[in-house]
């Protein structure tokens, strides 16, 4: 059955038979909601791909979880905070959701995480980059971080780049939260290491001609042009960059967030050579390659590393249920806090008190044309970056909520043990 991409109202979707025991899990069913990029300028990393990276998870625990079936739903948030947290208060108080996905624009994930904690139900971000999900704004007990965030992103690019002689940055920023907050990152990671930022400018979100802004980084004289934004934003601002001669003048393009999707759509005559930060690359291994072998069956592409973890994240969150033997949203959020993350997408995976997962993220670049020996072949992996490494610490964010279980001795990982043993 297909599912219904409507805003504020989609139909669940049984992904398994009728639980005949249900147990501990309410409704007698394990319900799940994604609130994603359906239609706007994010849709091609996240959209229909994250829901069937999903389903692929649903299908890999056997479509039910203790007898009772796992049934999902998809909705579009439309690029507005105010429309998900609609959609996301509306099934937490009509449909009794355990547990929702998604939200690939910071100020809509920031906005489902407000929502999902006062509500007491788990929410799981992939796609927002925003390190505040982990600092001002977490919700531990409910709140999770998945794929990546601006830490990661600026303590991979921008510190490659600067090390390599690239020191003095422009930065076009895209005019919402998650782009003022990857440039800020970035910013002091070039600086952190020696670098300086001679010039800055905010685009409005989402943008289609970037010629202004391109001219004041031109003018700026920056050996490296930093481009803090993501989706169909980035790809206007890399061909046009091109158009102005940027880069053969000698200037470097840094994208912070680039995705497959976007090197696809680009081409590689006009993404080559570009530097990035991934925590997911379909031909990293032979485990990425064998899952994204039929995630491109379902969709006749390969994943983006936001749908990579919405796999991910739906499959660890189902195997918590399974653990825990319930769906209680709290309870399972401690669960996932004692697990080890190691899937198709996350080497070295663990979910921290603040509600982070911890993992490894790779230092990529670009192939040239030449380079590729075909579709989807775009990336040479420099090196793998340590998730300790790449994600700011605990004890250097802002979580105090966190902070004070750990101080206290009371942990969110011991508390699950404890609730785990005690079911």
């Amino acid at each position: 059955m297909k599912t219904m991409l409507l805003a504020g109202a989609a139909t669940f979707v049984a992904a398994g038979a009728h639980a005949q025991d249900g147990g501990e899990i309410s409704d007698n069913a394990i319900k799940i909601g994604i609130i994603a990029d359906m239609s706007g300028p994010y849709s091609a990393l996240d959209g229909s791909g994250s829901e069937a990276a999903v389903q692929m998870a649903i299908e890999e625990m056997g479509g039910e979880i203790n007898g009772a079936p796992v049934q999902l739903r998809t909705a579009d948030h439309q690029s507005k905070a105010d429309i998900a947290s609609n959609i996301a208060r509306q099934w937490s108080d009509e449909d009794n959701i355990d547990m929702i996905l998604g939200g690939a624009n910071s100020g809509v994930g920031i906005a489902l995480q407000e929502i999902t904690s006062e509500k007491g139900v788990a929410y799981i971000n992939n796609g927002a980059a925003t390190n505040a999900l982990t600092n001002e704004n977490c919700a531990p007990e409910t709140g999770l971080h998945w794929t990546y965030d601006t830490d990661a992103l600026a303590n991979g690019t921008a510190v490659a780049m600067v090390k390599e002689g690239n020191t003095s940055w422009f930065f076009i920023t895209a005019d919402y939260t998650f782009g003022h907050n990857l440039q800020q990152t970035a910013a002091d990671a070039v600086t952190a290491n020696g670098g300086e930022v001679v010039g800055e400018v905010a685009a409005p979100f989402p943008t289609q001609d970037f010629s202004s802004f391109l001219l004041q980084a031109q003018g700026s004289g920056a050996q490296v042009v930093g481009l803090a934004n993501a989706g169909t934003d980035t790809q206007n601002s890399v061909k046009q960059a091109q158009e102005f001669g940027l880069v053969q003048a000698g200037q470097k393009l840094a994208s912070l967030l680039l995705f497959i999707t976007d090197v696809d759509a680009l081409g590689l005559e006009a993404a080559q050579g570009l530097t990035l930060t991934t925590g997911f690359y379909w031909d990293q291994d032979d485990q990425a390659r064998e899952w994204s072998a039929k995630f491109e069956e379902k969709t006749g592409a390969k994943p983006s590393m936001v749908q990579a973890g919405m796999y991910s994240s739906a499959l660890n969150y189902l195997k918590a249920v399974e653990a825990a033997g319930t769906d209680d949203s709290k309870q399972v959020v401690a669960q996932l806090k004692t697990m080890p993350i190691e899937d198709a997408f996350a080497r070295n995976g663990k979910v921290r008190a603040d509600g982070l997962m911890e993992h490894d993220m790779f230092l990529a670049q670009v192939k040239t044309p030449d380079e590729s020996e075909g579709k989807w072949d775009y990336y040479n992996i420099i090196r793998t970056i340590p998730g300790n490494e790449a994600f700011q610490s605990l004890e250097d964010g802002s979580c105090e909520a966190a902070k004070e279980m750990a101080a206290s001795g009371g942990s969110s990982e011991e508390a699950g043990a404890s609730e785990s043993t005690a079911q």
